[in-house]
This record gives structure tokens, sequence and C-alpha cells, in this order.
């Protein structure tokens, strides 16, 4: 995912691009191949590859994909114990050598690999946040797409929660041509479109049977890392630390934010129902009780 991101972000002309892995060889490897495409591309770009994590000092923008990626079966819960070392090791080398970057977390479990960054790495809450809501709001406007007939470009999706089984999908603030969707379809259509937007990464990942999603997930991140370098100051769905916010306090998880050039520069609070608040609040206690396990290992 992260060589995939990194020849997209290299297409939009992001800036400088450095690629990093633990693995001697294989991140320059990597950067060589994506250089060798330029002049097919017509394009100039700047990418290297590195195994020396101390390489990332200076570097504006830190994309977090380090850790296991799920296999067959697997929860993005239980991927937790597995990527909790890795994941505190990395984010105290990304706190000494680019201590001013904003940091992008791509690690599942999304929602607690974000706070665990957060964390580590002290930074404040505006430059740690995670890409899984953006991914799952772009999963969401594929499936109506795909049953509604409505052309991409004129969906506008919505989705809140946690990156994963605590994600909601939510009808009444994804609009389409100027329309709110539960007013397009009905509660039990809604509630279809939702379940299989829900259950469209294990899909997948089943589907191949190695490995997991890489092309939507890098599209996410790239809009990401777009929206702070160009400073749009664009809405997107992101995992971020609430304080306050939504009633919770203490834990990461999705909400709508705006993004520019100092990373999460505002959060929008929806205007949820009762029954939409109580589940987003069951979620954050959830997330809460898993973290306080990690905390302790």
């Amino acid at each position: 995912m992260g060589s995939l991101t990194a020849m997209r972000l290299a297409q939009e002309g992001a800036g400088e691009i450095l690629l990093v892995d633990i693995v001697k060889g294989l991140a320059e490897g990597k950067a060589f191949d994506i250089q060798d495409a330029r002049q097919a591309l017509k394009a100039d770009y700047d990418i290297k590859g590195s195994a020396d994590i101390g390489d990332i000092a200076g570097c504006d923008i830190v994309v977090f994909t380090a850790g296991l990626a799920r296999k067959p079966g697997m929860t993005r819960e239980e991927l937790l114990n597995k990527n909790a070392s890795i994941v505190r090791g990395v984010s105290l080398d990304i706190k000494r050598f680019a201590p001013e970057a904003v940091v992008i977390v791509v690690t599942n479990p999304l929602d607690l690999m974000t706070r665990l960054v957060l964390e580590a790495t002290g930074f404040k809450r505006e430059r740690v946040f995670g890409m899984g809501l953006s991914l799952d709001a772009s999963r969401f406007a594929n499936i109506i797409s795909e049953e509604l007939k409505v052309a991409l470009s004129d969906i506008e999706p919505c989705v809140i929660g946690s990156h994963g089984e605590g994600m909601m999908p939510l009808a009444r603030f994804t609009i389409i041509k100027g329309i709110p969707l539960d007013e397009i379809i009905d509660d039990e259509k809604a509630a279809v479109l939702i379940k299989r937007t829900v259950a469209r990464g294990h899909e997948i990942v089943t589907l191949l049977g190695s490995g997991s999603a890489y092309f939507a997930p890098s599209a996410a991140i790239t809009a990401m890392v777009k929206a702070v370098v160009k400073d749009e100051k664009r809405l997107i769905g992101a995992c971020v630390s609430l304080k306050g916010e939504y009633g919770i306090n203490d834990a990461c998880l999705g909400v709508p934010c705006r993004i520019g050039r100092e990373g999460i520069e505002g959060i929008v609070e929806l205007g949820l129902d009762l029954h939409q608040k109580e589940r987003l609040l069951e979620v954050a206690a959830k997330l809460k009780e898993q973290y306080r396990g990690i905390a302790l290992t």
C-alpha cells in the first residue's frame, strides 16, 4: 500500500517523497521502480527509498503504514497486540526525527493505533489522525452508485464511528444531488447498503485470499495528504482524538473533519438522533476498553 500511495502522490506532484522499510533494499528497489516510470509518464518527481528511519528527519508529513496486514478470517481487533509494539517503536522514532510532522495513521486496528501514535509521540491531536473513514465513505458511495445507478460525482457520503464493525454509514447525512439518501430509499434498503459497506473490507480480504485492499486505501491516503500539502481545508472523515465533541473524551474515532496545512483544523458535529448518539457512545466505550488492554502490555 505504501508504494502505491507513493506512486499516486508522485503523480500528483505532492513534493519530495521518501519510502522507508526496515527490510534492507525493499524501499530502495521500489523507489527506483517508481523513478523509472517518470519518462513514460512525462512527469518530474523526486522519490527515494531507505531502510533508515532517521532519514525522515525534516519530513512535513509521515504516512504511518508500519505493521502487519490483516489476513483472511482475521478481524482488525485481532491485529491489536501484534501491531501495538511495532507502532510504539516507530512512533518514538517519528517523535525523535520528525517532531514537526503531521502524521496520518493507516495501521490497523486504526482507531486504537491512532490513539497509540498520538500518545507515544505526544503530538497535538491536530497533527495525528487516521485514514479509515475516508476509505469507508468511498466504499459507501461506490455501493450506493452501483445500487441506484447514480454517478459517484453526485454522491456525498457520510460515515462516522470506528474503522471496522463500529462504523456508522449515515443515510440521513449522505447527500445525492442535494437530496438526503433516506429520502430516496426506505429504511430497509438503506440497511442493506449499510451492511454491505461495513462488510466490504472483510469481503475484499476474503476474496484476495492473501493481503488486503490497496487501491482504494492508497487513493484515500493520497486525498488526505493533498488536503494538507495544498491547504485545501477539505471536509474529510478522519479518525481523531475527541475532547468533548459528540460527548466523547479520551477516544480516537472517525468524524467529519476539516483538513488543511496544520492537519485537523476543525471538527464538524453532526446533529445525530438519539439512537445514533447512543451507538457512537457505545463504539467509543468499546475502544476505550480495548485501549486499556494494550496500554498495560
